[in-house]
């Protein structure tokens, strides 16, 4: 029997008594226990508070990254919980608190004032790089403004390059691949296509989709300065019910392939489009292996459509087959097949950092996460402490139908998956840093 499904029957004991403690119910779990002080330490849960879309256009993003998150933390919780010193409690568990930030800044930094008046001192977001740069300032300032309420911030997804380059910052830690190490792995097997000659390059209007088109142009004029880009341009994020208009110029503009970070219904509504109009190329893409993307171009994605991530369910190997199957063995809906590691691993660091540490100080947890080194389902992945930038293999993978070689599993029931083409290890994916940070 293997360790996650050992893990599976400890939790189901378990689940009873941490249900409204982690919000399973789908509300916004906040914490259980009164002020610093009214409980007996060793029964205080650790406070993580997750800030992200869980209404609007994005909030299936939102509620398939708390899958991931609440998973991570049955698993810390299942083994005892992060193990303390009596001093720091002993051992206590995860707790989660979900704050809904409606997709707009401005209710983040709310929810963020929220989270930590109800005692979280680990705050987790991604689903937005603009997001990720505003909570960044907020943390920066609360920290210095109030040394005793410190709070970390755990990215797992906003990958603007900047956010560990001129924004680093001692209090941010990026679990993700930014948006420049993800398009050099795209590279990899795009420089490989010699019979592309045209792309277009299409993304999200913000800091993020911007900064996707940039490197494209950047790359591509390096490593494919014979390639054309026949159309380059971003729309508004979230807003576009009917991506016919994008889908029949890129049509028209005869490219053989779209280059795009879109992610979430920007990017399904847009490969649903581009088949609906009859567009017969091929798409690399940040995020196409998920959230209804292969679904939604069917049968025409097949050897058409490229995506890039840290792992991916075929990734070849029984841990990674054990991993996955554990994952759907807890959330068996095909909607709900949205698993990620760098989040597991990235819930496996902090529970490290803080034994390590010996304590929730935020100083202290922080100065353990620099360097950490972290291993799970035969994948391992570090944390660099000059600029807080998650080190880790990436994988690209082509989409195929299930059953085919190398693609054992398929992506949300749709019976396509992802036949992993590289896999590139760390060391390969590292690029340099303009962080300048300072350290505590």
């Amino acid at each position: 029997m293997n360790k996650f499904r050992s893990a599976r029957l400890k939790l189901g004991a378990l689940a009873l008594g941490l249900a409204s403690l982690l919000g399973m119910g789908g509300g916004e779990a906040h914490a259980q226990d009164g002020p610093a002080g009214a409980a007996s330490t060793a029964t205080v849960p650790i406070k993580l508070a997750l800030i992200e879309s869980l209404s609007g256009p994005f909030a299936n993003t939102g509620e398939a990254v708390f899958r991931n998150l609440l998973w991570a933390t049955e698993r810390v919780n299942a083994r005892g919980g992060v193990a303390l010193p009596a001093a720091a409690g002993g051992a206590r568990p995860l707790q989660i608190s979900r704050y809904d930030s409606k997709g707009q800044n401005e209710e983040a930094l709310s929810a963020l004032r929220a989270a930590i008046d109800d005692g979280a001192r680990v705050v987790m977001q991604g689903n937005s790089s603009a997001t990720a740069a505003a909570l960044i300032d907020a943390v920066n300032k609360h920290n210095e403004r109030d040394p005793d309420k410190r709070v970390l911030f755990l990215n797992y997804s906003a990958v603007d390059p900047i956010l560990t380059n001129e924004k680093c910052s001692f209090w941010h830690f990026r679990f993700d691949a930014h948006a420049d190490m993800r398009m050099a792995a795209l590279m990899e097997v795009l420089r490989g296509d010699k019979a592309l000659k045209s792309v277009y390059l299409i993304g999200q209007d913000y800091s993020f989709g911007q900064a996707v088109l940039r490197e494209a142009r950047k790359q591509l004029a390096a490593q494919r300065p014979d390639v054309a880009v026949v159309g380059d341009e971003l729309h508004p994020v979230g807003r576009v019910k009917d991506f016919a208009p994008y889908a029949v110029k890129i049509k028209n503009s005869g490219a053989q392939a779209v280059i795009t970070g879109n992610w979430g219904n920007d990017l399904t509504l847009l490969v649903k489009a581009a088949r609906e109009v009859g567009y017969s190329g091929s798409f690399y893409t940040f995020y196409g292996n998920a959230m209804g993307a292969p679904a939604a171009i069917g049968d025409a994605g097949i050897g058409k459509v490229v995506a890039v991530a840290d792992w991916m369910p075929n990734v070849s190997g029984a841990l990674s087959a054990s991993f996955y199957k554990a994952f759907r063995e807890r959330f068996p809906r095909p909607q709900d097949d949205y698993v990620h590691l760098r989040m597991q691993l990235m819930i496996e660091a902090l529970a490290k950092a803080m034994e390590g540490a010996g304590s929730v100080d935020a100083v202290s947890v922080a100065r353990q996460l620099e360097g950490i080194k972290v291993s799970l389902a035969g994948r391992s992945a570090s944390m660099r402490a000059a600029d807080h930038q998650f080190q880790q293999a990436l994988v690209v993978g082509v989409m195929d139908k299930q059953g085919t070689p190398g693609v054992p599993f398929d992506v949300e029931g749709s019976g396509y998956g992802f036949r992993v083409v590289r896999d590139i290890p760390a060391a390969q994916t590292e690029q340099l840093t303009s962080c300048k940070m300072q350290h505590y």
